[in-house]
C-alpha cells in the first residue's frame, strides 16, 4: 500500500493552534488569572552531598506575606521515582517530595508560598540550615569504587540493584556464537563521550495548583504526561487519585525535560495553605534543577573482515544519572536497543550497561533518550572499519544494515524495565534516504575534490545512519473518544499530549481520513485526566504511532455507526455505503449529509449518541530510519569547525503531515548540531553548576543555523495508522557522529569527546602531526 489515494493524511494541513499561537491567544500554564494567588520559590542546596542536622524555619514564617513554609518535617516520606513512565516504572524508588539529605548543589531543602514574589525570596534567605557535610563523589568511575560514599544509603528506597556502589540500573547481555574476534581481521577499541547538556526549552518548568468548587486538587502544568503526573503526585503526597485533576495546556517546548515529574511540591504548598500556588522555575534553577541529558562514556569493540563482514560488536556505557535514578535503566537500555541491531554482527554481541549516581545534576529523559549517546559510538566506529578495509564508509554501511525482514536477539533481550519484544524490520527505506543523501550532498564529487587539498582551511564529507523506535511496545498504550454532533462535526478526546509538535492536528488528520471530513470539522480536546481518556503522554517517539492507531480505531467505530443510521435513511445496505465529503454515500449516487445522519440518530430513529471509544497498544516498535550527511570546513590553524550543507533523509512512513514532520526533523538536527559544536554544562571542583545561563551555556540560534535540508523518504508501514511511524526523536542523533567523520575526512584527525570546540579539535589535529 501507499499513500497515493489519501485525502487528508499525507497532506500539509495547517496546525490547528497555529494561528492563536501566533496572535499571542492565552495557552500556556501562565495565561490564567488566579484570585488569591501565592507564589512558590525553593530553597536549594548549595553543597553536593550533606544531611540536615537542624533546619529553622521562624525567621522565615514571620515575613510579612508568607503563608506557608514546608520542609521534610511537614510532609509524607514517600519514596518515589520522578521518571513519568507507565507503572510500575522501572526506574528506582529514590527520591523524597522533601529529604533530610541533600545529594547534589541544587537539590531541594525546603519551600514557601506567599503573596509575592519578593516575599517568598525573602524567607527562602531566612531560612537557617546547619547542615553535617558529606564526603561528594562526582563522576562515575570514583562512585563505582570501593568505599566510595553512598549517596543512598537510607533503608526505605526500592529497586536499587547495589546502592553500596552508588549503581542505579545494570544490565548485561550476550550473544555468543563462538570464539570472541577469531574470524576479525582487524579489531577496534574505542571510547566516546557526551557531556551533561540541557533541554533549552524556552518555556521553563511551571505548575499552578489550585482547588475545583468540590474542593479537588487541580494542576495546570507544563507536562509531557498528565496521567502520570497524577498518579505520582498522588503517590507521593499519600492523597487518592480521585482527588487530584490534571490539565495540560500549549507547552512552550519539552524535549524529554517535562516528562519529569516535580509537581507534588506546589501541590503540597497548595494544599499546605488551601490556596492557588503557582511554582516557575527561573532559568537557573530549570539549568540546575530540573533534568539534563544522562552524561555518557561509551565503550565499544568491534571485529571486522576485510570483505566488510562485521565478525563481533560489544558496547559498555556507562552513564551519569546524577543524584536520583531517574529514567537510569531505560535511558541506558535505549543507548544499545535502538543502536545494535543497525548493522548485521555475525558471531558475538554483548552489552554491558551501568547508570551510576553521583553528586551531580539528575538526568533524565531527552530527546534521542539513550540512542543519542550510542550513535555517537557505533557510527564513528563504523567508519573507522571502513577506513582500515578500503571501503567507502557509506558503501560499508550499506553492506551490513539491517534490511526487511530481519531481526535481531538484541530486540528480545533488552526491553525497557521488561524483556523485549522480538520482532523484525516490516518497513524501510534506508538505502533510497542513503541514495537521496549522496545525491544531495554530492558525495562522489567531493570524495574526489576533497581529497588533496593544501592551506589551513580543510574540507570534509561525513555521514551517519540510524534507526529510533515508535513507542515501547507492549508497554505504551493509549486511548481516544469521539462522539458526533448535530452538525455534522465531532469532538475527539485524547490523552495525548501536544508539545508543539502539532499532535493534535495530526490525530484529527487521521480520524478525518476516516470519516471522510476535512479536519475544520474536528474539534480536539487534549490531555486533561478528568475529560480525556488515558494517554502514556508524550515521549517514546509514541504519539503518532500509538495514540494514532488508537484515533484511527476509534474513527471507525464512529464510522460504522454512521453507516448504520445512513443505511436507514438511503433505504439501503450498509455495506453499499460509504464516506465521502461530509456525506454518507451510497452506489447509486444518493446521499445523505452527516447533519442529517447526527440529528436522525439523536431525534429520530432508534435515538443515541454516536460516540466511540478504542484503545491501543503495539506489539512491535518498528523504527524509522535515517541517513546524515554533513559537509564541514576545519580551520586547522584556529579548529574552528563550519557545517557548510547539513542533509537529513529520514524513513517515518507515511507522513501523516509532511511540513510538521519536516520540522520536527529540522528541530531535531539543529539540537543535535548545537551538541556537537557548543553545548556543554560546566562545574566547579564542588559539583556547582558555573554557566546555567544562556548568555554562558551557547545554544545555536537562528544566526548560527547552518543550511539543515530535510527529505521526507516515503514507506508504508503495516503496523502503523495509514502507514505511519515515528519522526520526532531520530534526528538528533545524526550530527555528532556525522560531524565527527566529516572531520576525521578533512584532517585525519578522530575526535572522541562531545563536544567539538576548537580546543579539542586543535588537541586531536596535534596527535595527528
Amino acid at each position: 500500500m501507499d499513500a497515493k489515494n489519501l485525502k487528508v493524511v499525507n497532506q500539509p494541513v495547517i496546525k490547528m493552534d497555529a494561528m492563536g499561537l501566533a496572535c499571542g491567544e492565552p495557552a500556556f500554564t501562565d495565561d490564567m488569572d488566579f484570585k488569591g494567588l501565592l507564589y512558590a520559590k525553593l530553597l536549594w542546596s548549595p553543597h553536593a552531598h550533606a544531611r540536615i542536622k537542624k533546619i529553622d524555619t521562624s525567621a522565615a514564617l514571620k515575613v510579612p506575606g508568607v503563608k506557608a513554609v514546608l520542609t521534610y518535617k511537614d510532609l509524607p516520606r514517600v519514596p518515589h521515582t520522578t521518571a513519568g513512565q507507565g507503572y510500575p516504572e522501572p526506574s528506582p524508588y529514590d527520591t523524597y517530595t522533601l529529604d533530610n539529605k541533600v545529594r547534589y548543589v541544587g537539590d531541594r531543602v525546603a519551600a514557601v508560598a506567599a503573596e509575592t514574589m519578593e516575599a517568598a525570596q525573602e524567607a527562602v534567605s531566612k531560612i537557617k540550615v546547619d547542615y553535617e557535610i558529606l564526603p561528594a563523589v562526582l563522576d562515575t568511575a570514583s562512585a563505582m569504587k570501593d568505599g566510595a560514599p553512598v549517596i543512598h544509603d537510607e533503608a526505605d528506597s526500592k529497586n536499587i540493584p547495589d546502592a553500596k556502589h552508588n549503581i542505579a540500573a545494570k544490565f548485561d547481555f550476550e550473544v555468543k556464537n563462538g570464539e570472541w574476534f577469531k574470524e576479525a581481521d582487524h579489531v577496534f577499541e574505542h571510547s566516546w563521550s557526551i557531556p551533561y547538556l540541557q533541554h533549552c526549552a524556552i518555556e521553563p518548568h511551571i505548575s499552578i495548583a489550585y482547588f475545583d468548587n468540590f474542593g479537588r486538587l487541580v494542576l495546570r502544568t507544563s507536562t509531557q504526561v498528565p496521567f502520570h503526573v497524577r498518579r505520582i503526585v498522588a503517590q507521593a503526597l499519600k492523597l487518592p487519585v480521585k482527588n487530584i485533576r490534571v490539565i495540560k495546556p500549549r507547552i512552550g517546548g519539552g524535549f524529554g525535560s517535562k516528562q519529569e515529574v516535580l509537581e507534588d511540591i506546589v501541590a503540597a504548598l497548595a494544599l499546605k495553605t488551601g490556596k492557588p500556588v503557582k511554582l516557575e522555575y527561573t532559568r537557573k534553577e530549570t539549568f540546575i534543577s530540573s533534568r539534563t541529558r544522562h552524561p555518557a562514556i561509551c565503550r565499544m569493540k568491534a571485529g571486522v573482515k576485510n570483505d566488510g563482514t562485521i565478525t563481533d560488536a560489544e558496547m559498555e556505557i556507562t552513564l551519569n544519572t546524577g543524584a536520583y535514578g531517574s529514567h537510569a535503566l531505560t535511558v541506558m537500555m535505549c543507548a544499545g536497543s535502538h543502536t545494535i541491531p543497525m548493522y548485521r554482527v555475525k558471531n558475538n554481541i554483548k552489552f554491558i550497561g551501568r547508570s551510576v549516581y553521583t553528586n551531580m545534576p539528575v538526568a533524565g529523559a531527552y530527546r534521542g533518550y539513550g540512542a543519542t549517546q550510542g550513535f555517537f559510538a557505533w557510527e564513528c566506529l563504523m567508519d573507522m572499519m571502513a577506513a582500515k578495509i578500503g571501503m567507502d564508509p557509506v558503501e560499508f554501511r550499506k553492506m551490513n544494515y539491517i534490511k526487511l525482514g530481519e531481526g535481531s536477539p538484541v530486540f528480545k533481550a533488552m526491553g525497557e524495565g521488561r524483556e523485549g519484544v522480538e520482532q523484525v524490520i516490516t518497513s524501510t527505506g534506508l538505502f533510497e534516504a542513503i541514495e537521496k543523501g549522496l545525491a544531495e550532498i554530492k558525495w562522489n564529487e567531493k570524495k574526489d575534490k576533497y581529497r588533496h587539498q593544501e592551506g589551513p582551511i580543510r574540507r570534509g564529507i561525513g555521514a551517519a545512519c540510524m534507526m529510533q523506535g515508535s513507542g515501547i511496545p507492549e508497554v505504551d498504550m493509549a486511548s481516544a473518544t469521539m462522539k458526533m454532533n448535530e452538525d455534522g462535526s465531532f469532538n475527539l478526546l485524547v490523552g495525548a499530549a501536544d508539545l508543539g509538535t502539532g499532535s493534535d492536528t495530526v490525530l484529527a488528520q487521521i480520524a478525518a481520513e476516516v470519516l471522510g471530513i476535512k479536519t475544520d470539522d474536528i474539534i480536539v480536546t487534549s490531555s486533561d485526566t478528568d475529560i480525556t481518556p488515558f494517554d502514556v503522554g508524550a515521549y517514546a517517539s509514541s504519539t503518532t504511532f500509538i495514540s494514532g492507531n488508537a484515533v484511527k480505531k476509534t474513527a471507525e467505530k464512529v464510522r460504522e455507526m454512521i453507516l448504520e443510521v445512513g443505511a436507514k435513511i438511503l433505504d439501503q445496505k450498509k455495506e453499499q455505503l460509504h464516506l465521502e465529503g461530509g456525506k454518507v454515500v451510497a452506489r447509486d449516487g444518493s446521499s445523505c449529509s452527516l447533519s442529517e445522519v447526527a440529528n436522525t440518530s439523536l431525534y429520530y430513529y432508534n435515538q443515541h449518541q454516536i460516540v466511540a471509544s478504542a484503545s491501543h497498544f503495539a506489539h512491535t516498535s518498528p523504527p524509522p530510519f535515517q541517513a546524515n550527511f554533513a559537509d564541514i570546513e576545519v580551520d586547522t590553524e584556529t579548529g574552528v569547525v563550519k557545517i557548510l550543507d547539513y542533509v537529513s533523509c529520514v524513513d517515518c512512513g507515511t507522513a501523516i503531515n509532511p511540513v510538521l514532520a519536516q520540522g520536527q526533523n529540522d528541530g531535531a538536527v539543529l539540537n543535535g548540531i548545537s551538541h556537537t559544536l557548543s553545548e556543554e554544562m560546566e562545574f566547579s571542583s564542588n559539583g556547582t553548576p558555573l554557566n546555567a545561563s544562556f548568555r554562558r551555556y551557547k545554544i545555536f540560534s537562528a544566526a548560527d543555523t547552518p543550511p539543515i535540508r530535510t527529505f521526507i523518504m516515503p514507506t508504508w508501514e503495516p503496523n502503523g495508522p495509514y502507514g505511519a511511524k515515528s519522526v520526532s526523536e531520530i534526528g538528533i542523533n545524526g550530527p555528532l557522529p556525522a560531524v565527527a567523520n566529516a572531520i576525521y575526512n578533512a584532517t585525519g584527525a578522530w575526535l572522541f569527546d562531545a563536544p567539538f570546540t576548537p580546543d579539542k579539535v586543535l588537541a586531536a589535529l596535534k596527535k595527528v602531526k
